[in-house]
């Protein structure tokens, strides 16, 4: 077990789920010696107090080290579930308020149906940090909750889930957050402290609609035919297709006037320069791109509607869908 840094905690978090994200980021303010209480389903919850959380964060060497004092072991990032509180409702997690921030990291087909939970507790919730995929989560918790409520995020590490509060990180990239609100830079601080790569941004849209950019890849495709990325880049038609999804998205990215912007470990800039190219010449860069990128898992499309927890939806309509609608509004 590994009991948290012997730091001041600065920041008490609320974490809502502990799914990939949610258990990576929570885990790892946990770990960092932040107060951190997770809001989970109840089947859940009596499981991850008896074991804790499980955080395989080796790829990262220098982490690894930190935690585990020199010490090569395979418990060395069983976080003890005296180290945070998980509770099954939000009514019960507020008690252990009031909060500095919180993590909102759902499913964009999520937000909806969560946003009328949290709304009768409005008063008592702090500003939430949404790290979902998509470019109009934000708009809808500031609709519901006001707009200091919201904080533009963004995660481009690869992270793997084995099971509930067990979780792997495949490709270590970094955290985005947009400048503009009052916690923004303690919030980078905070986050790049607890060994999570936190990079601060000057304008949220353009982080959000590059960070989409590099999940419309391969996605749809992979999930509708059931293949690989690379099987999808290595068919000339399929490939063809591609290019020209992120040549509309390119597109209505600059109806807004938004940049395409390097996200941490990602250089979305490359990629929108490899849809100028000639297709044989942009091919392997994409095909890397598209593979490395997700670290070992399928899309998350396809992971979505073929894994054994899914529940037969995609965020195709938050993703590909918020192109289209704003591309007919422009």
């Amino acid at each position: 077990m590994v009991q948290p840094l012997s730091r001041s905690a600065d920041l008490k978090f609320l974490v809502f789920g502990a799914g990939a994200i949610g258990t990576y980021i929570g885990g790892s303010l946990a770990l960092a010696g932040h107060q951190v209480v997770f809001v989970e389903q109840p089947e859940m919850v009596k499981e991850l107090r008896q074991k804790g959380l499980r955080l395989d964060l080796t790829i990262d060497e220098s982490v690894a080290l930190r935690l585990s004092k020199g010490r090569n072991t395979k418990d060395a990032f069983i976080i003890d579930p005296r180290s945070f509180v998980i509770e099954p409702s939000l009514k019960e997690a507020l008690k252990f308020g009031p909060f500095d921030a919180a993590i909102f990291a759902l499913k964009s087909f999520d937000t909806l149906s969560a946003l009328e939970g949290l709304k009768p507790f409005a008063d008592k919730l702090p500003p939430l940090l949404c790290l979902s995929n998509g470019v109009e989560n934000e708009q809808a918790i500031a609709r519901v909750l006001g707009a200091d409520k919201v904080i533009y995020g963004t995660v481009t590490s690869a992270i793997g889930r084995r099971g509930p509060g067990d979780i792997v990180l495949e490709k270590l990239r970094g955290v985005g957050v947009a400048a503009g609100h009052p916690l923004s830079e303690k919030l980078v601080k905070t986050l790049d402290r607890a060994f999570l790569k936190c990079r601060l941004y000057p304008e949220a849209h353009s982080m959000k609609w590059s960070k989409m950019l590099t999940n419309l890849i391969a996605n749809p495709t992979s999930a509708i035919l059931n293949m690989t990325a690379a099987q999808v880049f290595a068919n000339r038609k399929l490939y063809k297709l591609e290019i020209d999804m992120l040549k509309e998205c390119l597109a209505v990215m600059k109806a807004q006037n938004l940049e395409v912007v390097d996200l941490p470990g990602t250089p979305v800039k490359a990629l929108a320069f490899a849809t100028k190219l000639p297709l044989w010449l942009s091919k392997p860069f994409l095909s890397r791109a598209a593979g490395s990128g997700r670290g070992a898992k399928m899309p998350s499309f396809h992971i979505d509607l073929y894994s054994a927890r899914s529940r037969g939806q995609s965020e195709v309509q938050y993703l590909h869908g918020a192109v289209v609608r704003e591309g007919k509004a422009r």
